[in-house]
């Protein structure tokens, strides 16, 4: 399955149809990791005919009023072709914004999802295929400073749910020599800030 996940930068060439048909238009499913205008999401649906997954970002509080068309992913499972997405929301907490959260608020939003998390585990190997962030995992790909520090509760969740991948933005690449994509255990991290295509194979048992 081709999917084309966004987060965080709105690029130009993002809103030109022509451009998006000749890049991506064979894609299955697009996905957004937070802090991006319903409108930018919801022209790029339109224009390649597909579904959309999303989890919100720290600013994305306009969401509440205006959300975009598809699925809000926060701590649901939702399967589309054979693979099961989840989601978790949000940065961590810096200021009293309504998408922020401190460590141990996103622990209680992993420890509410684990259930189900663990049954399909114990039938499939993995929770789930696909696990969107907003920010990342504490030592990934995140900053020092506070407003772009990652979850360290999130290497719970890859532990304790296995996504063969954890999709994620918050974090700006300047340079295209910076890691954006990192094996932990069985797990790819993968910062998509601002647009990346990742390819899922299907288990052949599905």
């Amino acid at each position: 399955m081709k999917i084309l996940a966004i987060s965080d930068n709105e690029l130009p060439q993002m809103q030109n149809v022509p451009y998006l048909r000749r890049m991506y238009g064979d894609v299955d499913l697009l996905v957004s990791c937070g802090d991006l205008s319903a409108a930018y999401i919801e022209f790029i649906t339109f224009v390649l005919s597909v579904p959309v997954f999303y989890v919100r970002g720290n600013h994305d509080e306009s969401y509440l009023d205006f959300p975009p068309g598809g699925d809000d992913l926060h701590k649901r499972v939702v399967f589309y072709r054979g693979l099961a997405f989840a989601g978790l929301e949000g940065s961590p907490r810096y200021n009293r914004g309504l998408i922020q959260f401190t460590d141990e608020e996103m622990l209680f939003h992993i420890l509410e999802m684990a259930p189900g998390m663990l049954r399909r585990r114990l039938v499939r190997g993995s929770g789930v295929d696909v696990l969107l962030t907003h920010a990342p995992p504490r030592g990934i790909h995140d900053r020092h400073d506070r407003t772009h520090q990652g979850f360290r509760s999130l290497h719970l969740a890859i532990r304790l749910f296995r996504p063969r991948y954890l999709l994620h933005g918050h974090v700006d690449v300047y340079d295209r020599r910076e890691t954006t994509a990192t094996l932990v255990q069985q797990t790819q991290v993968i910062n998509v800030n601002p647009a990346r295509l990742i390819t899922v194979d299907l288990p052949p048992n599905r």
